[in-house]
């Protein structure tokens, strides 16, 4: 049911746009031979309006995997590097943060870890909206950033790295199905914000899958039943993930294609100093507008990157 709506959302907005696109084309006709050019803006306005709409419609035509209309788990690391990585983890999930309200999808931040002294170790955060997998999935990797250090007395220039997963949320049960005796649920006192209630009862929530290895902990809901089911969601992402991994390395395998270990490439470089250019590596698309990217403005690159993979095979 889930498909049908999305399907007959996709023929509506197709239908919609080719009355438009009818209409306008008539009062063009209308304008020519009756040679009354007073509506010349207001076509040339609404000529505007569906070119930018046709652009955003060709990019949802590239995302036609089958996880691409899902929406998003996305979980953010810090690297090595202690407070300056756990700064830029923070600053990358502000950034995250709002690129999901630009784009009116629902954010929720299912699991954050508070760096030591400034910023987060980790973070988990749920994102909920039409093909949000599919535009994020290009965020997947390593992200560096290059700047002076605020919590350096020298100031001395830094490199910090973050690791972003992606990872398309599971709709149905059956689609990863988990033994309950492959898990084994932990609860805890929160450790982080969220008032007295949260700190005097064990609402907090560890589950670790025993076959993988996998830990989740939740704990940022208010009850021991939210962060359960939180704490589950992210279990069946990263199972589905790692099925969808097994499948790629078969593919490449097959193909004789070389399957790189370890955290993956680093993808896209954002240096304030001793210039400011923010630049993807996979795409060469690059802007010097570094505040407006760290305000959430990623577009550009996720279509950049969706562009570059059009034709590849699957």
């Amino acid at each position: 049911m889930r498909r049908l709506d999305s399907a007959r959302a996709i023929v509506n907005t197709w239908r919609t746009l080719e009355k438009k696109v009818v209409d306008l084309s008539e009062m063009v006709t209308i304008t020519i031979k009756e040679q009354d050019y007073s509506l010349k803006e207001e076509i040339q306005s609404e000529v505007e309006k569906l070119a930018d709409q046709l652009d955003e419609l060709e990019v949802q035509l590239i995302l036609d995997d089958n996880y691409d209309y899902r929406d998003a788990i996305l979980a953010i690391h810090a690297g090595a590097g202690g407070t300056e990585s756990q700064d830029w983890a923070e600053m990358i999930l502000r950034m995250y943060l709002r690129w999901a309200e630009r784009h009116k999808y629902q954010a929720e931040i299912l699991d954050i870890s508070p760096g030591e002294e400034a910023g987060i170790k980790s973070a988990t955060i749920e994102i909920k909206g039409a093909y949000a997998y599919g535009y994020l999935k290009s965020e997947h990797g390593v992200h560096r950033l290059v700047r002076l250090s605020p919590y350096d007395s020298d100031h001395a220039r830094h490199t910090s790295f973050v690791l972003v997963e992606i990872l398309p949320e599971v709709k149905e049960p059956t689609e990863i199905q988990i033994n309950p005796d492959d898990i084994k649920i932990d609860v805890f006192r929160s450790s982080g914000p969220g008032g007295q209630h949260m700190q005097k009862t064990s609402s907090a929530v560890r589950i670790t899958h025993i076959p993988t290895g996998l830990v989740i902990t939740c704990e940022s809901q208010r009850s021991q039943r939210q962060n359960k089911e939180s704490a589950l969601r992210v279990l069946h992402a990263r199972l589905l993930e790692l099925e969808l991994e097994k499948k790629e390395k078969e593919k490449a395998k097959l193909k004789g294609k070389r399957i790189e270990a370890g955290w993956g490439n680093q993808i896209r470089s954002y240096v304030l100093h001793p210039y400011r250019m923010v630049k993807d590596h996979r795409t060469e698309y690059e802007t010097s507008n570094t505040n407006a990217v760290l305000d959430g403005e990623l577009d550009d690159f996720i279509i950049s990157y969706l562009r570059s993979k059009v034709g590849e095979e699957k």
